[in-house]
C-alpha cells in the first residue's frame, strides 16, 4: 500500500502537526480491499471508535494517523503530549476483549466493521497493549467515579489495545446531515474562498441559546467568520437528540445571524464529557478544521460537578501558545441582565445576582419535561417552540 496521502496547505492555519492526514482509500484499493474482505480477520467497532476512525481518516485527528500505540498512549495520558512532543490530551484508541485480541498477530491487516456488521475501513496491527483503566480515569477524567459518563465508557470497553494506522474504505455523507457534512480539506477551502484569514469554533452539544448567541457575537467582533460546529456523534441519553439541536442552529442563522459570516457543519465526533482536556482537544480539532480562534466558556465539556466552572479556560494556560497554535477565546459565563436588558457577564454588568437570568441546560431540559417554555431572556421564542414542538414527541425525549 502506498504511504499515507497528505494534503499541504496555505491556509491561516496549518494543521496540528503540519500536515492533513488523509486516510481514505482510493476507489481502486478499495476493491482491492473488498475482494478479500472475507479473508480477513474482523473487530467490530462500537459507536464511538466508529467516529474516531472517520475523524482520523479525514484528517479532523491530524497528526494522527491511527489508534495509539503504546508510547503516544502513556504520554498523552500522564502528560497531554504526543510521543513526538506535540500537544494531545484524549487518547484515541481502539479497544477489545483480551478473547478478540488473542487471535490477532502484529503485521495482520483487520477488517473494521460497524455494529451492522458492515465493512468501514482496516487496520494495520502494529501492536497489542494492555492498559490502566483506573489510571486511564483518574488522569483524563479527573475521576474514578464510574457515574460520569467518560469514566463509565473506559470502564466497560475492553482491556487490550490494538494500535496502527488505518485506511477508510470510503468516506459516506452522514446520513442525518449530508448538507453539513463538511470535512477539514473542505472547511479550509471554503475559509479560503470566502477570504477569511481568521475564524474562531465553536463547540457544543446543547440546543443554542441566548448566552452561546451572546458569546458567538462577541467573538465575530473581532474575527472573520464563525464556524458553527456541533457534536453529533455517541452523547448521553439525556442530551437533547442531534436533529433537534441542528434545527436550532438552523432557526438561528436564518434569523439572527449574518449569513456571509457563519458556516454551520457538524463534527462527527463522540462526547467523551472530559472537562478540561476535552477543551484543549476540540481546540485541536476546530484547528485542523482550520480555525485560528476557539471559544472557551463556562465549564466546557462538563458534566455534573467534576470540574471547576473554570478549569476547561485554566488548563490552556499549561501549555505553549505557539505549540496548540489555536488561539482560546475565554468567556465569563454569560446571562441575561434584566437591569440593563442585555445579555452580559460579570465584567460587563453592574447587576446584583438576582438580577441576572441564566439557566443550565438541565433545568431547560427539565422545564421542557414539564411542558413549559424557557424564558425569552434565555432561548429566542423560535427556539424554545421548537425544543417543545421535539418533546412532545416521545421518541425524542432526553
Amino acid at each position: 500500500m502506498s504511504p499515507s496521502a497528505t494534503v499541504q496547505t496555505k491556509d491561516a492555519i496549518a494543521p496540528h502537526g503540519g500536515i492533513l492526514v488523509n486516510r481514505i482509500l482510493s476507489p481502486a484499493q478499495k476493491q482491492a480491499w473488498l475482494a478479500r474482505a472475507d479473508q480477513l480477520p474482523r473487530v467490530t467497532l462500537d459507536e464511538r471508535a466508529v467516529s474516531d476512525l472517520e475523524l482520523i481518516a479525514i484528517g479532523g485527528f491530524s497528526p494522527l494517523t491511527g489508534f495509539m500505540g503504546q508510547a503516544d498512549y502513556e504520554r498523552v495520558v500522564e502528560e497531554m503530549y504526543l510521543s513526538n512532543g506535540l500537544p494531545w490530551s484524549i487518547p484515541i484508541t481502539l479497544s477489545v476483549s483480551a478473547e478478540v485480541a488473542a487471535p490477532l498477530e502484529i503485521g495482520q491487516t483487520i477488517r473494521l466493521d460497524n455494529a451492522a456488521g458492515q465493512f468501514l475501513g482496516i487496520l494495520e496491527l502494529t501492536e497489542k497493549y494492555t492498559y490502566d483503566k483506573r489510571r486511564e480515569a483518574r488522569c483524563v477524567y479527573r475521576t474514578e467515579d464510574d457515574k460520569h459518563p467518560g469514566v463509565k465508557v473506559v470502564y466497560e470497553q475492553g482491556e487490550v489495545n490494538l494500535a496502527g494506522p488505518i485506511w477508510l474504505l470510503e468516506r459516506h455523507p452522514h446520513p442525518q446531515f449530508p448538507n453539513y457534512c463538511i470535512d477539514p480539506v473542505d472547511s479550509r477551502a471554503l475559509f479560503r474562498a470566502k477570504g477569511w484569514r481568521t475564524i474562531v469554533g465553536f463547540q457544543t452539544r446543547n440546543p443554542i441559546h441566548r448566552a452561546h448567541e451572546y458569546i458567538q457575537k462577541c467573538a465575530l467582533e473581532i474575527v472573520d467568520g464563525l464556524f458553527l460546529h456541533p457534536l453529533v456523534g455517541a452523547t448521553k441519553e439525556d442530551d437533547i437528540p442531534a436533529d433537534v439541536r441542528m434545527r436550532c442552529y438552523e432557526i438561528m442563522l436564518e434569523h439572527y445571524f449574518p449569513k456571509d459570516r457563519v458556516i454551520l457543519a457538524i463534527n462527527p465526533a463522540a462526547m467523551r464529557y472530559a472537562g478540561p482536556r476535552e477543551a484543549i482537544f476540540h481546540a485541536l480539532v476546530r484547528k485542523n478544521y482550520g480555525c485560528t480562534h476557539f471559544i472557551v466558556g463556562r465549564d466546557h465539556a462538563g458534566v455534573g460537578d467534576y470540574y471547576g466552572t473554570y478549569d476547561a479556560q485554566q488548563i490552556f494556560d499549561e501549555f505553549d501558545p505557539g505549540a496548540l497554535g489555536i488561539i482560546p477565546l475565554k468567556f465569563e459565563h454569560a446571562f441575561y441582565c434584566t437591569r440593563t436588558q442585555s445579555m452580559a457577564t460579570s465584567k460587563t454588568s453592574p447587576s446584583k445576582p438576582e438580577e441576572r437570568i441564566h439557566l443550565s441546560g438541565t433545568k431547560v431540559r427539565e422545564m421542557l419535561r414539564r411542558g413549559e417554555l424557557p424564558p425569552p431572556e434565555f432561548s429566542r421564542p423560535e427556539v424554545a417552540a421548537e425544543l417543545a414542538r421535539a418533546m412532545r414527541q416521545p421518541q425524542l425525549r432526553p
